[in-house]
């Protein structure tokens, strides 16, 4: 059995090793891409993260590729359907760091309440230790919406709890025991961007939720509020968000995840005239650099879900997976 590893670690690689001793096993720190792909014609196992993009033009190059492992939750880059008609079967990791990204939502939260990053940024570069710039706002007794209760979703209804913080919550599908049992409530979607002084978004992504946030109904947020995205860039749409940003509707935004960051990641690569049919949408690319250098937002190189805790997890069941498949007892697969 020939299986590969992508967008690996060198200390993950080490690990995943001892693993799978009697395997031949092939190890890249870089994403799998058309460009090297043919180094991999006889794997029959991919195990890959979000930054490698399996379409059907990846998969026709794999021959023998009978399964694929994303060590992610998130499976929007990876064409489920095409595997489907090959045969190939498909797992992720459906739950690692739920409360690690939960964290991180605060963390972005906290360090623009009380403006962290403005406050170092001053004292580093001017000695600075004028207070008047850097008045904060409490979180308790503020609003927050959070958009998707799933495992994060819950655990930051948990930490706003801690804060007394006042909870509303959409989702397709309402958890009602957990609601009653955790004293918050279900709204619409409406409802809930008019009413949140923070909205907080942890759904996860298919088509169908493409630009949950969007030109019609950025405008219906409460004036003022906070927008925090430790989900998935294309929930919001970039050039109604820096509209919004603009315009006041929105005080600020921490953003781990952007519309159109594959391209951003590749952005040196994807400019140059040998990679220039890889550039999706280079309005997007520009948009994402126009966030990034907007003083009222904070954005990170999506790393809400690494932790050292998160990460153990995530190659526990990297592991688990593809053992699961090789001695037939498939285990989260997705469809």
């Amino acid at each position: 059995m020939k299986i590969a590893f992508f967008e690996l670690f060198k200390l993950e690689q080490e690990v995943i090793k001892n693993f799978f001793l009697d395997y031949d096993i092939f190890y890249s720190e870089e994403k799998l891409t058309l460009e090297n792909v043919s180094l991999y014609k006889e794997v029959e196992i991919i195990s890959v993260f979000t930054n490698s993009l399996i379409n059907k033009e990846i998969i026709d190059l794999l021959p023998n590729l009978k399964f694929i492992n994303t060590s992610s939750t998130g499976y929007d880059h990876i064409d489920i359907a095409y595997c489907t008609t090959k045969g190939i079967q498909v797992s992720n990791v459906p739950a690692y760091g739920s409360n690690t990204v939960a964290e991180f939502a605060f963390t972005l939260l906290l360090s623009l309440s009380r403006k962290i990053i403005k406050a170092n940024s001053q004292l580093r570069q001017d000695d600075s230790f004028n207070i008047i710039p850097l008045r904060g706002f409490d979180l308790k007794g503020k609003t927050i919406g959070v958009i998707g209760t799933g495992k994060i979703g819950k655990n930051v209804i948990k930490i706003a709890k801690g804060f007394g913080m006042e909870i509303i919550a959409y989702d397709l599908y309402p958890d009602m025991a957990y609601a009653k049992e955790n004293n918050f409530i279900y709204k619409t979607l409406p409802e809930v961007l008019a009413e949140a002084d923070i909205v907080t978004l942890h759904a996860p992504y298919n088509k169908g939720d493409k630009h949950l946030i969007n030109k019609e109904n950025i405008t219906t947020l409460k004036k003022g509020a906070y927008l925090i995205n430790t989900a998935r860039g294309e929930l919001i749409e970039t050039e109604a968000l820096i509209w919004a940003l603009k315009e006041g509707i929105i005080a600020g935004a921490g953003l781990d995840v952007l519309e159109g960051e594959r391209d951003l990641k590749e952005e040196i690569k994807v400019l140059s005239s040998s990679q220039a049919e890889g550039l999706r949408d280079y309005k997007i690319l520009v948009e994402d650099h126009i966030l990034i250098d907007m003083p009222n937002v904070i954005v990170t190189p999506h790393i809400a879900f690494y932790s050292k805790e998160a990460e153990e997890e995530i190659i526990k069941t990297t592991e688990a997976n593809i053992k699961g498949f090789i001695e037939g007892k498939l285990q989260n697969l997705v469809k």
